[in-house]
């Protein structure tokens, strides 16, 4: 039943506009010109937040962090191997799916490293990523207080997942 539901807005979409005389045709080439437009506005920011988040992993910047934070965060029961995921979440995704497999071959899937690992990369955004986006292709300079918002956001998943898995794991 599912495989018939694409095809049928396809088919609805076609019948509407031929019942309103619409120029299909036309129409569609004029979306994907504005599609290939708003690429092209926010591919400066993709290009520089992929160059900035390869930068930091390739920098050892965030070891050099979890060795500093190791031991405060080891008192909140939080674990080092998992620090990089949190900092690296909010802007790439596919730099924490890369985080969290390394976490997965070192510590393994079903210990607590792991655990929280996929609890956190489930309950937070890539926030920057999404802003560059979507501030990007909407041409918005003054962010005001969606970062900020944001951020605390990202926080409060963070904390949530280490309470939960202590409360549930440790």
């Amino acid at each position: 039943m599912t495989s018939f539901i694409l095809p049928a807005v396809f088919i609805i979409i076609l019948g509407y506009g031929m019942l309103r005389r619409i120029k299909i045709f036309d129409v569609f080439l004029s979306g994907a010109k504005q599609g290939i437009s708003s690429c092209i506005g926010i591919l400066p920011a993709l290009v520089g937040l992929v160059v900035a988040v390869s930068m930091v992993r390739a920098s050892g910047l965030l070891d050099f962090l979890a060795k500093i934070l190791s031991p405060i965060l080891n008192k909140f029961l939080f674990p080092t191997e998992v620090l990089p995921l949190a900092l690296l979440k909010p802007v790439s995704g596919s730099g924490a799916l890369a985080m969290i497999k390394n976490i997965f071959e070192v510590s393994g899937v079903d210990s607590y490293p792991g655990k929280l690992a996929s609890v956190m990369l489930g309950s937070s955004e890539t926030t920057f990523y999404a802003l560059a986006v979507y501030y990007g292709a909407t041409k918005v300079k003054d962010t005001r207080y969606t970062v900020f918002a944001a951020v605390v956001a990202d926080i409060a998943g963070i904390v949530a997942a280490v309470v939960l898995c202590n409360i549930f794991w440790a």
